[in-house]
């Protein structure tokens, strides 16, 4: 495991540990749309992903991040002439791109919301998870650690589930996190290697499909 990964994990491990035992920490840090927009706490976008509900929430999180990162910073390291430095710089980048874009998102659709608040690293998570994916959408991946499903096909039905979750507000889930930390995810990659969107053009534009349905939300919840 790369030293960027362990830090990162380490960091959002003690922090969410912290607020935890810490209400007044949970409360200051976590996601709320009012704090942000009226109370300008714009720190808000970044530190919420340190904070999670709890053990259960934490631990899937950072498990999920542990078995990604390595595909990732290696990707990027390979890309800049195998130099793993620069990869984890580029992949820390793209871990808190994807927390704040998860959260742009979240501001967008609830941003009429008082009660709305959230927390956790799911957006940072799914951006590390479809940049993988991005990459090699043959990718094995096992949905619930169990179910053996092809990167690209998980990619598209986590993607049509999440914007179904955003239309019916499914669960006590982040759905607008998730998306949007997935759309970073999978942009990201495309910046510094255009050439992935040719070869692997079939899976990525199957993956657009919901992003696009996402946007026609999107742009009806401005009106």
């Amino acid at each position: 495991m790369a030293l960027i990964t362990i830090i990162i994990i380490a960091a959002t491990v003690l922090f969410s540990l912290r607020a935890f035992n810490n209400y007044a920490v949970f409360d200051r840090f976590k996601f709320q749309p009012q704090a942000i927009l009226q109370g300008k706490q714009h720190d808000r976008l970044l530190t919420s992903g340190f904070l999670h509900v709890d053990m259960t929430h934490l631990l899937f999180n950072m498990l999920t991040l542990f078995f990604f990162a390595n595909v990732v910073i290696n990707f990027f390291a390979r890309l800049m002439g195998n130099d793993v430095a620069t990869g984890s710089v580029i992949f820390a980048v793209l871990y808190l791109l994807a927390i704040i874009g998860g959260n742009l998102l979240a501001l967008l659709f609830q941003k009429n919301n008082p009660s709305y608040s959230a927390v956790g690293a799911s957006g940072g998570v799914s951006g590390i998870l479809f940049a993988s994916i991005v990459v090699y959408p043959d990718l094995e991946l096992y949905l619930f650690f169990a179910i053996p499903m092809k990167g690209w096909i998980f990619a598209i039905l986590y993607l049509g589930y999440s914007v179904y979750g955003v239309q019916k507000q499914l669960g006590n889930i982040g759905h607008e996190a998730h998306l949007g930390g997935a759309i970073v995810g999978l942009i990201f990659p495309l910046i510094f290697a255009p050439y992935l969107l040719e070869q692997n053009m079939i899976y990525i534009l199957g993956m657009l499909i919901p992003i696009a349905v996402l946007l026609v939300m999107a742009f009806k919840a401005r009106k």
